[in-house]
């Protein structure tokens, strides 16, 4: 299993992704996390 993220990483993804203002498929590949990690976080 892969480390952790960083609460302050977390925080800031999930800021981004709250704006829309790309899609999320887009936003975990800029990132370098998994989309589905990404939709875990915005829950």
């Amino acid at each position: 299993m892969p480390a952790a993220h960083p609460k302050e990483f977390r925080d800031d993804v999930v800021a981004v992704a709250r704006r829309r203002e790309a899609p999320i498929a887009q936003l975990a590949k800029d990132f370098g996390i998994s989309e589905s990690c990404l939709r875990n976080w915005l829950r």
